[in-house]
């Protein structure tokens, strides 16, 4: 396993903290984030080896055994790998997937039953309100989905938008040709091919464009905030223009 930098911790969004993690030896940014409510939530465990450093961060700004749900878009290590480990140290957090994923994965991986969502679904941390968006594919897996939280306009992305590199934590700057340069950098190498790209690939990207957020909390890379719709505009012709 590769090692990280320590983890840096920055407000992106009322209430929501990008957690930090930077690996050296790949050029490349982990990013986490942890939702401050009555019921908080965790997006993205980490690798089992970065919980140490991850839990220290979190304990800087609420008690993690408080942690109600921990989230994740899909199943890899780096998303939901240290599941069990948060689920360890907060006795009451429920794990939170899509259907698919609690159904052939979660049911069978984690400590404690999942809550599976489907499309639409709703989750309240008390002062917000997040919603599932189902990604079946994207970033990638069948069980693929994401967070849109519908008060502060926040869309937890996951993968996508995925820039190399050390960014600043929150950029009002266009990503476009960031995220352009990276997607070929991967096809260049042996993860070529990491995106799928299927016919309902532009839906799915349209439809979350649609939701108009103003917060991109983005996994690998600075989070963006501005115009979310025009991001996954741009977005999608990279991504025909790469992958299609």
């Amino acid at each position: 396993m590769f090692d990280f930098a320590p983890p840096t911790i920055n407000e992106i969004a009322p209430d929501v903290f990008r957690l930090g993690c930077y690996a050296p030896a790949l050029d490349l940014q982990f990013n986490y984030f942890l939702v401050r409510d009555d019921e908080p939530l965790l997006f993205t465990t980490g690798y089992k080896a970065s919980f140490p450093q991850l839990l220290k961060a979190v304990q800087q700004i609420i008690d993690p055994a408080t942690l109600r749900y921990i989230a994740f878009s899909h199943f890899e290590s780096d998303e939901c790998g240290a599941l069990n480990q948060w689920l360890e140290v907060a006795p009451q957090a429920e794990p939170v997937c899509s259907l698919v994923s609690a159904m052939v994965n979660i049911n069978d991986f984690a400590i404690r039953p999942p809550r599976g969502m489907n499309d639409g679904d709703l989750l309240s941390t008390g002062k917000y309100q997040y919603r599932f968006c189902s990604t079946a594919q994207l970033p990638h897996g069948w069980d693929a989905g994401l967070l849109y939280e519908e008060t502060q306009g926040t869309l937890f992305c996951s993968d996508l938008f995925h820039q190399g590199g050390n960014g600043k934590p929150l950029t009002e700057s266009d990503l476009s040709e960031q995220v352009r340069a990276t997607m070929q950098q991967m096809q260049a190498g042996p993860l070529a091919d990491y995106i799928p790209y299927t016919k309902q690939t532009d839906k799915i990207l349209q439809k979350l464009a649609a939701l108009k957020p103003k917060t991109l909390a983005i996994m690998h890379g600075s989070s963006f905030a501005g115009d979310g719709e025009q991001a996954f505009q741009n977005l999608s012709t990279a991504m025909k223009d790469v992958f299609g």
